[in-house]
């Protein structure tokens, strides 16, 4: 199986979508290692009440459900934008090696979701993660998802 970051984050943004058909945020996640698919997740914070479940987070529950293990070294993430800090934070304490994203956190904000006012990139520089970060996969395919969730009359930020 074919786990090419750009192929990953395909599957982000068709799970993104698909949360966007059913009345969720425009986030999408996915998660491989070792050439197998180990999830894909959508955001379901208004689903399921829970502000920590953010696609990644949800994408990492999957992932370590299926691996029996919380040590997903080795892991590749695609995520259709950037981590917050939450997030990046749960993707470091799992051990990923490389997560992909396309969307900035000023694309994230400027569609009305109450973001803070720090990168991802500066995180991992401030505490010396190892965690390799590489933004701009398909950028504006991602961007295009807040448009696509933005247009929905029932669509709400958090």
């Amino acid at each position: 199986m074919n786990c090419d970051p750009k192929d990953l984050m395909l599957k982000a943004i068709d799970k993104a979508r698909e949360g966007i058909a059913a009345g969720r945020t425009p986030f999408g996640c996915a998660i491989a290692r070792d050439g197998e698919i180990l999830s894909v997740a959508h955001n379901t914070v208004w689903q399921s009440i829970d502000i920590t479940a953010h696609a990644e987070i949800n994408a990492l529950r999957e992932a370590c459900a299926r691996t029996g293990d919380i040590d997903l070294t080795g892991a590749v993430v695609a995520t259709t934008c950037e981590p917050c800090p939450m997030c990046l934070t749960a993707l470091h304490w799992a051990r990923v090696d490389t997560v992909y994203h396309g969307a900035t956190i000023a694309d994230a904000a400027a569609a009305g979701f109450n973001e803070l006012e720090i990168s991802a990139a500066e995180i991992v520089a401030r505490t010396g993660s190892p965690l390799r970060l590489v933004g701009g996969l398909l950028e504006e395919e991602c961007r295009e998802l807040f448009q696509e969730w933005l247009r929905r009359e029932d669509h709400r930020a958090y």
